[in-house]
């Protein structure tokens, strides 16, 4: 079990750390092994982590693709990583990790949002484009993991838990 936290400010005001620390502290039962965020003006993305299948360092999120344009955090596990990543290696990518991350990371690359029909597992994920400036947000079809959000006409909150949103919204 991991967590996933984040904020999108529509009217372009900065992330402060406080909001994300805030929201990455009510998920932190979730993630006891790392932790890791990522700003840029007017988006945040937190995660926490549980160690389950590449247990190093290498496994850090906020992920980054190897040509620094996508960022991710993921919580889940994809049951048919090991396939995607000889499909995808067959193609001519090539991963740093063992993580299914690391190959869920390089799927969006490669099939864009058509990937989630090629994934086996649970999950939630949300990917951002710096170069498009896009957020990409999905669970899996059965709602096994988790994706609460919070949509007012100022931003978007997101997180794996109902405490982590409420927050930052002072409740």
């Amino acid at each position: 079990m991991c967590g996933i936290a984040g904020i999108i400010h529509f009217d372009q005001k900065q992330v402060r750390e406080t909001e994300l620390a805030a929201m990455m502290r009510e998920i932190k039962h979730r993630g006891p092994d790392d932790e890791g965020s990522f700003t840029d003006g007017s988006l945040g993305l937190g995660f926490v982590r549980l160690s389950i299948i590449d247990l190093s360092r290498a496994g850090h999120q906020p992920m980054f693709s190897h040509d620094e344009r996508y960022v991710m955090i993921f919580n889940g596990e994809i049951f048919n990583y090991i396939e995607l990543r000889e499909e995808l290696t067959a193609k001519g990518y090539s991963f740093r990790t063992k993580t299914d991350s690391e190959v869920l990371l390089t799927a969006y690359q490669e099939w864009g949002e058509g990937m989630l029909h090629r994934l086996n597992g649970m999950w939630a994920l949300v990917i951002y484009d710096r170069q498009e400036r896009t957020l990409f947000g999905a669970r899996d079809r059965y709602g096994i993991k988790p994706f609460y959000y919070c949509l007012d006409q100022d931003r978007l909150l997101f997180a794996s838990e109902i405490p982590a949103i409420l927050a930052v919204l002072g409740r």
